[in-house]
């Protein structure tokens, strides 16, 4: 039967109408005036069961799979990549490591998207690295008191909780692994404010608008052992063994922007007439449209082989790595493309292919830069 059995086509076929009636007409009203991903998208996602695809039956979820987020993510991302990453802000695998009580209150919420959530890895000086995290946990009886920087939390104002990953424990305490020590912190907050003794700015991009990215500020931020995400100083673990879903994610917002861009870059080239014809009918363009399609074909195949075998419970870092980093360096070439194909239109905010093209260069950099998916391939070809 293929990977595309009946149940995944209609839930494409649902995502795909939704971007087209409702996502992308916001995004082309928004983004080119940096405006905010709006609240009532949010609930129709929700209803929708946008937000709740992996969560288990139990707890209100649909109980489905990488293969089925992937494909949502990917028809999303297809109208704003925004709206596509927007859905990955109910981490349902940390929730599940919080105490029961914490679980039945807070799983149902992010099923519908009331309950999303920012995270907060990143520092001034800490990227790639996750080891070399600064930000302080500090144990007062029942508290953990918080300090320090963070860089990159996206949708820090406007989600209901922040996941803040600090140091319990110095790297001196384990100088061969200093890994370890590392601890995850679920802070619930109001909409559209900071925690407790949490400052933060808006960072100036250059895209990825619809929402903004915060560096953040801990004062003494206090925060109740209960939300402790599973076990002290062991995060680091759970942050590496959990990468394959959020890069096959990352996969399909890539095919989406690429794809969105192509469509744009076909219809213009077929109304668009220079020397007395549509300029669709010279052949260079033909082909390079033909090129472009080839290689948003192949991304997606590749990432639903990667999906399938995710759902399968089989690891597979390999093959996330190779996915996240061909259809990332693949979705800047094709929308780099598409652009070239519109010429000065393309470069002018009258035509979406530019928010495409912003967006998709994002890729080869968030979850993983393109270099450190070509280490994770190669340490798996050749050893570490």
């Amino acid at each position: 039967m293929g990977y595309m059995t009946e149940e995944r086509q209609l839930i494409k076929s649902t995502a795909a109408d939704f971007t087209n009636d409702v996502v992308l007409p916001l995004a082309n009203e928004l983004d080119p005036e940096k405006g905010m991903i709006p609240r009532s998208l949010i609930e129709q996602m929700g209803e929708l069961g946008f937000f709740g695809i992996k969560v288990p039956e139990e707890y209100g979820g649909s109980g489905m799979g990488c293969f089925e987020y992937c494909l949502i993510a990917e028809e999303l991302s297809r109208g704003w990549m925004s709206v596509g990453s927007i859905i990955a802000r109910s981490p349902i695998d940390s929730l599940l490591r919080l105490p029961q009580e914490h679980r039945d209150r807070l799983i149902p919420r992010a099923v519908t998207g009331d309950f999303l959530i920012a995270a907060a890895l990143s520092e001034p000086d800490v990227g790639s690295d996750l080891s070399g995290i600064k930000c302080r946990a500090e144990k007062d009886g029942d508290y953990y008191v918080l300090t320090g920087s963070k860089y990159w939390v996206t949708y820090a104002d406007g989600a209901d909780a922040i996941i803040v990953f600090a140091r319990t424990a110095p790297p001196e305490a384990h100088p061969d692994k200093p890994y370890l020590g590392i601890s995850g912190f679920l802070i619930e907050k109001a909409r559209g404010e900071m925690p407790e003794a949490c400052s933060g700015s808006p960072i100036p991009k250059i895209g990825y608008f619809g929402w903004n990215t915060y560096e953040l500020a801990f004062d003494g931020c206090r925060v109740h052992r209960d939300f402790l995400i599973g076990e002290e100083g062991q995060a680091f673990k759970l942050l590496t063994s959990g990468l394959e879903v959020p890069r096959a994610h990352t996969a399909a917002r890539s095919i989406g922007a690429a794809q969105g861009a192509l469509d744009v870059a076909v219809q213009y080239a077929q109304e668009r007439v220079q020397f007395g014809r549509p300029i669709a009918r010279f052949q260079d363009l033909r082909f390079k449209l033909a090129r472009m399609a080839t290689d948003i074909e192949a991304a997606r195949q590749l990432m639903y082989s990667v999906c399938d075998r995710i759902d399968e419970g089989g690891r597979c870092d390999k093959e996330a790595a190779m996915v996240k980093y061909y259809a990332a360096e693949m979705a800047e070439r094709v929308t780099s493309d598409a652009l070239q194909i519109l010429g000065g239109a393309g470069y002018t905010h009258h035509f979406p292919v530019e928010r495409y093209w912003r967006d998709a260069r994002l890729t080869k950099i968030f979850e993983g830069t393109s270099e450190i998916q070509l280490r994770i391939i190669s340490d798996h070809m050749l050893g570490r």
